[in-house]
């Protein structure tokens, strides 16, 4: 099966590069527009995956609502395996970061933002590996930086909800140090408290995303170019970089959660940071 859908992968980019060996180049991440060019509803290819796999998430967790409200009306307590499926999803995110972070109660207050970020991140990530689409939605910096905002509003919102304007000025000028360093350390506090720290995470997703693709391009293109182009000997080395290919698609699959969890994680942290008592 794992074969089967790594050949559709190098049937896909044969199909894109009009056969020879396709570079990876920079250019993958700007698609030409399919619908509603010169609008500012532009779609192209990467859009119209982030469009799919928003429409993916809204059914799946609307299915999981019913389910949820279907078993609570019926009394019963053998859920289905699609049910537990979204229990296992959702408890990871509420238990393994949310709680194990924030408590209980500040946990699942802030439980629906974590919960979207982790979801929409590795949704987006996904799509990187799955033939037909081959790139994340997530290896272009406009939704990173989405997410990432939205994390900076938030930790900031409850930051200033708990501590008021003491947030900013204890932030700014942390306890314990001479008057006279904070000439040094209030500017090196604002840049990675305020400006660094939402940055960081857009650039970390998007760049571990725009890797993993370049890296599939040139390993399946080279497949098919050794393949279906090379003379005599050089087509056995079809075979290794095919080999090294499926071994990247197996390692992008493990990124693409990691990275979904990284983020969610960093902006727990941020947020339980806004919240320590220390502010």
């Amino acid at each position: 099966m794992a074969n089967a859908l790594n050949l559709l992968y190098v049937a896909a980019s044969t199909e894109e590069s009009g056969g020879g060996f396709h570079a990876p180049s920079i250019m993958e991440f700007y698609p030409e527009i399919v619908a509603f060019e010169g609008t500012p509803f532009a779609l192209n290819r990467i859009m119209l995956i982030r469009l799919l796999v928003l429409t993916v998430l809204i059914i799946v967790f609307t299915l999981w609502a019913n389910s949820f409200k279907r078993s609570l009306r019926e009394g019963s307590h053998v859920p289905s395996r699609f049910q537990l499926m979204g229990e296992i999803s959702l408890n990871f995110v509420r238990k393994s970061i949310a709680h194990e972070q924030l408590g209980e109660k500040d946990g699942d207050r802030f439980l629906p933002l974590l919960t979207t970020i982790f979801f929409i991140t590795l949704g987006m990530n996904i799509t990187g590996i799955i033939p037909g689409l081959n790139i994340a939605g997530t290896s272009v910096i406009g939704l990173p930086i989405v997410m990432a905002l939205a994390a900076y509003v938030t930790f900031i919102y409850a930051g200033v909800k708990k501590h008021g304007g003491h947030f900013f000025t204890s932030a700014l000028f942390p306890a314990g140090v001479p008057k006279p360093f904070y000439i040094m350390v209030t500017p090196i506090e604002f840049l990675s408290t305020f400006i660094l720290r939402p940055i960081t995470l857009a650039l970390r997703l998007t760049m571990n995303m725009i890797a993993g693709h370049l890296l599939l391009v040139l390993c399946f293109s080279a497949t098919q170019f050794f393949l279906f182009n090379a003379d005599g000997f050089f087509k056995f080395f079809g075979a290794g970089t095919f080999l090294f290919g499926f071994a990247f698609t197996l390692f992008e699959i493990l990124v693409a959660f990691l990275q979904a969890y990284v983020f969610t994680l960093l902006t727990t942290v941020y947020i339980q940071l806004a919240l320590s008592d220390e502010h």
